[in-house]
């Protein structure tokens, strides 16, 4: 607040408009005991001073009105910093003045200009109140008068004749300042006067208000005073000598130079961000497409006013163009012995991806340039699909990048957004070629099958162009409106299940299927790699405890029923976790965790015998296909005196519902050959049976099964025990392949399994999966309804 702001506006104002006898108050008639603070930005209050204070902010807005309806004290305080919009007290001096308003003033802007008198100073000592404005208990304090009274009326002359100096030398305050600094008599005013309105920053006013010797403060008024006149005296000199010789071309440059320093002690301006961009694409080399392009983007920027919004918007988008690594490209490692050694320390098993990584690295190495592979990897949780990318990343010798696709719904997540909407960014594969710092890193589309539909467009659609090998070396981002090259990035896809994936985008990905773990690799995995990864993360040594083969495939039968290894890993958490309790109790406990500790540890063990659930007629095991990976699930039917009816529960869906009735339609039409008497068919009511009934089922693959159930109640003959089976059936005896052979025969296998039926077709898929997979069961293949029924009744 300067004396331009003072007595244009609030001086003339108040001499005007308001009479100042009708405010003849004091402290001393009032009792008020907690005072509204209006926090003030660049300014301070001085006692017995008249200033027009202009407020802004809606809290302050409100204490003025109020404090004038109610005709109470305020407390003005300064703040420390004046860029924060919300103070809170501790961003407020202690010492301020308090005041009253003699008048507001509503602009036409929304804020309101309050003329307002201070009365004294005083200091916080504690806010009461800071809802809807901060309220305070004060203490007033008062100035100590000059002890020598002819040193401080002399001292004060010198201060009002060089205060009128001043405001002859200084073109921007107004003659109205002279005319107020002669009409003050009161020597106190009128150094108060000059103290709030001479042209010095916040803080050192705020340090005059805080001096109480008014001598004190006179002087260091003064002296303040002295170094702004010899400013002004050496503008003006600067000013007179220049404005002489100065011609048109050398006042252009003079103005220039100022208005760059300016930019520079303002944080810059067009020509050095210019200069920072054309320095960051120095070496970098385009086509002849994206340099033209950069050049017109850049030319743009420097068109634009720097206080412009479309300027920052300009700006960022060069800012990312200059990041993106147009022609970075890392090095591909071509040492296949080696990196097929980097796979298997990373992952046991999973043979059929490490294959097919060692393929790529090899044509790579034969021909130097090829278009990465678009792989998806598909197998329940668990299995290791995600880290995979970062073991394929640390064997090609690139950089990994993960990009979580679960739950996205918006389009312009991976397509960007056009720099003209606020707050527009590129899509997220261009993110993350710009975080990985390379056109060619392995970037890891996560959960793929999970991605949303959402009003903002359907990313699935989105990724069409990104995972095409064809299109995707001119990938078009919203944001960048420019084609980038993708066709070097290795894209490694993850999904549980293939069901909720566009066909169109499977068509350009190369599926890889990783069924589930068997038991002894599951024990491998353990033992290579959960055992040591809980004993590090539970602040263990690798002597804290052990876990043999014994115990390990203990836990894996008893404790766990997946396909993965995640709920393995938790057990043995849980170990790790037992064994911290006894290191920091001190406890005494054997290293070696036996069976009997383990189940103790982790609770009473699943049941695992089949053969006691299957011990009457009409009961069969199925295998089912789900998300998770395989699993078993059993088909109950029993009889009753009725008239022939149908009757299914178990949450049954449409599809197998219609397996059930096809089954006891056939059963009806070859009776005979079946061994079972019409009188039983029209007389006995049949109800089919799938337990967990709050688990939804559904498909078709459960058809033989339920026709073995139906049949085997109705002969009164029980099922082999272990034996177990899968596959469609149709009305006219046939018995059609079904998918997820692998997951189920691995779910047959955890569960005891030995013996398993299935269509013929289907023994193709059987023969792509390890014999040491399958070493003890026998799989029996069929092609008729007749042949499932002799394999699977007892004689």
């Amino acid at each position: 607040m300067d004396f331009d702001d003072i007595l244009d506006d609030g001086f003339s104002l108040v001499a005007e408009e308001i009479n100042l006898k009708d405010f003849e108050e004091t402290e001393s008639n009032t009792s008020q005991t907690l005072f509204p603070i209006l926090p003030v930005r660049n300014m301070v209050m001085f006692p017995k001073v008249i200033v027009p204070i202009t407020a802004g902010r809606k809290n302050s807005i409100k204490l003025l009105e109020e404090a004038q309806q109610s005709g109470e004290f305020i407390g003005i305080i300064s703040q420390k910093n004046a860029t924060v919009d919300n103070p809170e007290a501790h961003d407020l001096y202690q010492i301020g003045t308090y005041a009253k308003i003699l008048k507001i003033i509503k602009l036409p802007e929304g804020n309101v200009t309050a003329i307002t008198k201070g009365y004294g100073r005083f200091k916080t000592k504690q806010f009461v109140e800071n809802q809807p404005y901060y309220k305070a208990e004060i203490t007033k304090l008062k100035d100590s008068a000059a002890r020598n009274k002819e040193e401080f009326e002399a001292l004060i002359e010198n201060i009002k004749d060089l205060a009128e100096k001043i405001i002859a030398l200084d073109p921007g305050i107004p003659n109205a300042a002279n005319f107020a600094i002669k009409n003050i008599q009161g020597l106190d005013e009128l150094l108060n006067f000059i103290c709030a309105n001479a042209n010095f920053n916040a803080s050192k006013k705020q340090s005059l208000l805080e001096e109480k010797n008014l001598l004190k403060r006179a002087q260091t008024c003064y002296e303040m005073m002295h170094d702004d006149f010899r400013i002004l005296e050496l503008r003006n000199q600067i000013h007179q000598k220049t404005s002489k010789d100065l011609d048109k071309q050398q006042r252009d440059y003079f103005l220039n130079q100022q208005m760059k320093t300016i930019q520079e002690e303002l944080g810059g301006g067009p020509e050095s961000d210019v200069e920072e961009l054309l320095l960051k694409v120095k070496n970098v080399k385009w086509s002849e497409d994206v340099e033209n392009h950069f050049q017109k983007e850049l030319n743009r920027l420097q068109r634009q006013n720097p206080s412009s919004p479309d300027y920052n918007v300009q700006r960022n988008y060069l800012d990312f163009f200059t990041d993106l690594p147009w022609d970075t490209y890392t090095k591909d490692v071509f040492d296949i012995n080696k990196a097929e050694k980097i796979l298997d320390k990373a992952h046991f098993g999973l043979d059929d991806i490490k294959k097919r990584i060692l393929e790529h690295m090899a044509v790579l190495k034969l021909k130097n340039n090829m278009k990465s592979p678009i792989l998806c990897l598909v197998g329940p949780p668990g299995v290791g699909k995600t880290s995979l990318g970062k073991s394929v990343a640390d064997a090609l010798g690139r950089k990994y990048v993960r990009l979580s696709l679960g739950g996205l719904h918006d389009e312009s997540e991976i397509r960007g957004h056009r720099k003209t909407y606020i707050g527009a960014m590129a899509g997220r594969v261009l993110q993350s070629i710009k975080k990985s710092g390379t056109s060619n890193p392995v970037i890891v589309l996560d959960e793929i099958d999970k991605i949303g539909q959402g009003i903002h467009g359907d990313p699935s659609s989105a990724l069409l162009e990104v995972l095409d090998p064809e299109q995707n070396n001119s990938f078009y981002d919203n944001f960048l409106e420019l084609g980038y090259d993708l066709s070097r990035v290795m894209f490694i896809a993850t999904a549980n299940s293939l069901s909720t994936v566009q066909r169109p985008l499977l068509d350009r990905m190369e599926i890889i299927e990783i069924a589930g773990y068997t038991l002894e690799e599951k024990v491998e995995i353990a033992k290579r790699h959960l055992i040591k990864k809980q004993q590090e993360e539970n602040g263990l040594t690798a002597k804290s405890f052990k876990l043999g083969n014994a115990e390990l495939k203990h836990i894996i039968d008893a404790h766990t029923s997946e396909s993965g290894v995640r709920g393995l890993e938790k057990q043995i958490a849980a170990v790790a976790r037992w064994v911290a309790l006894q290191t920091a109790m001190e406890k005494e406990y054997e290293p070696k965790i036996s069976i009997a500790k383990v189940d103790e540890i982790l609770g009473v063990p699943r049941p695992k015998s089949l053969s006691e659930i299957s011990d009457v007629p009409g009961v069969v095991t199925g295998l089912a296909w789900t998300q998770v990976g395989g699993d078993i699930l059993f088909i109950e039917s029993i009889l009753s005196e009725g008239k022939g009816n149908l009757t299914m529960t178990g949450n049954l869906g449409n599809v197998m519902k219609e397996s059930a009735t096809i089954a006891l339609e056939y059963i009806k039409a070859k009776h005979d050959y079946l061994g079972i008497s019409s009188d039983d068919l029209q007389k006995k009511n049949i109800h089919v049976h799938v337990p967990e009934g709050a688990t939804p089922k559904d498909g078709p693959s459960a058809g033989i099964a339920m026709l073995t159930s139906i049949v085997s109640s109705f002969k009164n003959k029980k099922v082999k025990p272990h034996l177990a089976m899968t596959g469609e059936i149709t009305l006219r005896g046939k018995v059609l392949p079904v998918g997820g052979i692998k997951e189920k025969l691995l779910a047959a296998t955890r569960a005891g399994i030995t013996h398993i039926i299935l269509c013929e077709a289907n023994r193709k898929d059987v023969e792509e999966i390890k014999k040491d997979y399958l070493r003890n069961i026998t799989v029996s293949y069929v092609n008729r309804m007749s042949e499932v029924v002799e394999l699977a009744l007892e004689k």
